[in-house]
């Protein structure tokens, strides 16, 4: 499965504050990831946040249409809401206030894979099994 990385410019010595933002974040319901018209484009598998000074990085696990998966996020709750909450620690604004701005804004943050490597998990371990 994919990987994708996003950057935050994070003013120093707010990484306490920073890591509280994130604190209580939920998953949606489900990973499944709509297109226009309803139909499954992408899963969002797993979510990680790593800090350390002024960079925080975010890193999405996700099969399927990445565009899909960055429009979807730009519309969760809470996802606005630790945009919103990230807002004053930032040393650059973000502009994520409408779809299209996050859209934007989240091609911009990522960072460029070099490689990704990974191991079956036990589920398509099991389909691929004869």
């Amino acid at each position: 499965m994919p990987f994708v990385a996003i950057t935050y410019d994070i003013k120093p010595g707010h990484e306490d504050e920073v890591a509280e933002v994130f604190s209580g974040f939920r998953r949606v319901k489900s990973p499944a990831v709509p297109d226009e018209e309803g139909r499954e484009a992408a899963k969002i598998l797993a979510t990680a946040v790593f800090i350390r000074d002024g960079l925080l990085v975010r890193f999405i696990e996700y099969e399927g249409d990445l565009d899909a998966v960055a429009r979807f996020m730009a519309v969760q709750p809470g996802v606005r809401e630790v945009e919103r909450r990230l807002a004053p620690y930032l040393n650059n604004p973000r502009n994520t206030g409408t779809v299209e701005g996050f859209v934007e804004t989240f091609k911009q943050s990522m960072l460029r894979s070099v490689t990704q490597i990974s191991v079956p998990r036990q589920a398509e371990a099991a389909s691929a099994a004869p």
